[in-house]
C-alpha cells in the first residue's frame, strides 16, 4: 500500500486526509479486495505521524466497511468494497468542489448568454448582506409562490420593462422557465387535449409538451412570428408563441398578428403562453411590449432571468390570469415546496437598487458588438448569405442558398471545431430550413466568432 505524503498545513484534518486516500485505493480497486493493509503501527512510522490518528482512520473505514478485521491475520480490504470510481474527464478541483471544464470546440447555441460578464462582485455582496442582515426566518421554508419582495419588485420593473399588468398575487416564481411551462402544462391540458405550437420551435419546449402526454398541432412561423391564419379550427388548451424574438427564426409578432391571435384565444376560451426569453435585449428600435399587456386575462406570461443574468440562478417567474392562481400554486407546492429564498432575496435587491438595469444596459452594447462581428464576418465569407432575426437577442439565423447542413456536414465541422444548429432540427414539419442555421453569439468571444466563421467557410467551400 504506497501512501502520499499528508498535508500538515492545510484545513483538513490528518485523519481525513488519510482515510480518503486509503478509501479512493479500495474504490480505484488499487487496493483488491482481499488484500492485507499494513498495520497502523507500519502506516504511523512510514507517514511520521501519532499512531491515534491511524487508528481513527482505520476505525472510521471498518465501521463504513471498506475493511475488516481477521483475528489474528490482520487487517484487510473487505469483500464487496472495491469498485472503480467514475472518473469525471475534463474537470478541474478547487478545494474538493468539481467544476467542469468548457468544451474545447466554438458553441454557436442559442440563447447562451456572456457568463463572463456575469456581476459577481455584486452579487456575492448582496447574497452576503441578505445571509448576514435578513431574519433568521428566511432560512426556513418559504412561500411556494416565491419570496413576496421580489415579487413585489417584479410588478413595476415588469410594467415598465415589458408592459405586462398585474399584481404581485399573480407571480409565481419558479426554477427558471423550464418548469414554468412544465406546470402551465400539467395544469391546463386534459387527456386527449392537444397544443397549439408554433413551428419551428425550440427542442427543450417541444420536450416538455410531449412529455406531458400533450398532442401538438404544429403552426407554421415565418420571420414575422407565428402566423394566426394556420391555427386550428378545433380548440387548443393553449397556444404557446415566443413572440418578441421567435426561436429560433428570430421574427418578432406584428400587432396585426397578435390582435389576431388574441381574437381567436378569446374565440376559442382558451389561452395564450407567451414565453419572453430575451426580450430586453432590443438594437434596432424601441422594444415591442408583451402580448399579456393587452389581454391580462387570456395570456399567461412566462420570463426567466437565465438569459439575462445567468443560467445558473434557476429563477424565473409566471404571470397568470387570476382564475388560475389557486390551482398553480398547489401544483408549485407539490413540485418543489419553493425555490430557493437567498437567492430570490439577493435578486430583488438587485433589481430594486437598479444593478439590472445597468447590467441590461452594459450587455447590450457587448451583445451589439458581438453581432455586428459575426454579421460582418459572415458577409465578407459568404457574399450571398441571409442573416435574420437580428433585430434583438443573443443569436441570427443564417440562411446560405445552395447548401444543406446534413447531419454530415455539422458532424464534420464539429471535428474541425465548431457546433452549430440547423433549423431543421427544431422544425416540427420538415422540409423547409434544410439551408438555415442557428448562430448564438452571446456567448461567445469576438475572437471566436471570427474564428468560427473561417472554420464555416473553410468546410463550407469544400
Amino acid at each position: 500500500m504506497i501512501l502520499k505524503d499528508l498535508n500538515r498545513q492545510g484545513s483538513v484534518t490528518l485523519t481525513q486526509q488519510l482515510y480518503e486516500q486509503i478509501r479512493s485505493l479500495i474504490l480505484n480497486d488499487e487496493l483488491h479486495e482481499g488484500e492485507r493493509i499494513f498495520s497502523t503501527r507500519e502506516v504511523a512510522g512510514s507517514l511520521q505521524i501519532s499512531r491515534n490518528i491511524v487508528i481513527e482512520a482505520y476505525d472510521r473505514l471498518l465501521s463504513e466497511g471498506y475493511l475488516e478485521i481477521i483475528p489474528k491475520s490482520g487487517t484487510f480490504v473487505a469483500k464487496g468494497a472495491s469498485i472503480k470510481a467514475a472518473k469525471k474527464e475534463g474537470s478541474i478541483t478547487l478545494q474538493g468542489i468539481v467544476f467542469e471544464k468548457q468544451p474545447t470546440y466554438i458553441d454557436f447555441k442559442g440563447g447562451n448568454p456572456a457568463i463572463d460578464h456575469f456581476p459577481r462582485k455584486k452579487w456575492a455582496q448582496l447574497t452576503k448582506d441578505v445571509c448576514l442582515d435578513a431574519p433568521s426566518s428566511i432560512f426556513g421554508y418559504g412561500d411556494p409562490c416565491g419570496v413576496l419582495s421580489l415579487r413585489k419588485v417584479l410588478v413595476n420593473y415588469l410594467r415598465r420593462a415589458r408592459g405586462v399588468i398585474c399584481d404581485h398575487s399573480q407571480i409565481v416564481i419558479t426554477s427558471g422557465a423550464t418548469q414554468a411551462l412544465k406546470l402551465i402544462t400539467e395544469l391546463l391540458v386534459k387527456k386527449d387535449d392537444f397544443i397549439a405550437v408554433e413551428d419551428p420551435v425550440t427542442d427543450e419546449m417541444r420536450n416538455i409538451f410531449t412529455n406531458a402526454d400533450a398532442s401538438i398541432f404544429p403552426v407554421a412561423a415565418d420571420h414575422e412570428g407565428i402566423q394566426p391564419a394556420l391555427l386550428p379550427e378545433k380548440r387548443p388548451s393553449f397556444t404557446f408563441v415566443i413572440p418578441s424574438h421567435q426561436f429560433p427564426l428570430g421574427g418578432t409578432l406584428t400587432i396585426q398578428r397578435r390582435v389576431q391571435l388574441l381574437e381567436y384565444a378569446r374565440k376559442m376560451d382558451s389561452y395564450i403562453v407567451e414565453d419572453d426569453y430575451d426580450s430586453e435585449f432590443t438594437y434596432e428600435g424601441g422594444s415591442v411590449p408583451s402580448i399579456q399587456g393587452l389581454d391580462p386575462d387570456c395570456v399567461i406570461y412566462v420570463g426567466t432571468f437565465s438569459k439575462i443574468l445567468s443560467p445558473a440562478l434557476r429563477i424565473g417567474y409566471v404571470v397568470l390570469p387570476k382564475p388560475l392562481i389557486e390551482p398553480f400554486y398547489s401544483l408549485k407546492w407539490y413540485s418543489d415546496r419553493h425555490t430557493s429564498s437567498i437567492e430570490q432575496y439577493a435578486l430583488a435587491r438587485f433589481i430594486d437598487e437598479g444593478h439590472l438595469d445597468k447590467h441590461v444596459r452594459k450587455m447590450k452594447k457587448i451583445y451589439m458588438e458581438r453581432r455586428k462581428v459575426l454579421t460582418d464576418a459572415l458577409q465578407r465569407a459568404f457574399p450571398t448569405v441571409h442573416v435574420i432575426g437580428k433585430a434583438a437577442g443573443m443569436h441570427i439565423v443564417a440562411q446560405f442558398p445552395g447548401i444543406t447542413f446534413t447531419k454530415e456536414l455539422c458532424e464534420k465541422l464539429m471535428q474541425e471545431g465548431v457546433k452549430i444548429y440547423p433549423v431543421e432540427h427544431f422544425a416540427l414539419n420538415k422540409g423547409s430550413h434544410a439551408d438555415k442555421i442557428v448562430l448564438g453569439y452571446g456567448g461567445i468571444t469576438v475572437e471566436e466568432l471570427k474564428k468560427g466563421v473561417e472554420i464555416l467557410k473553410r468546410n463550407i467551400q469544400e
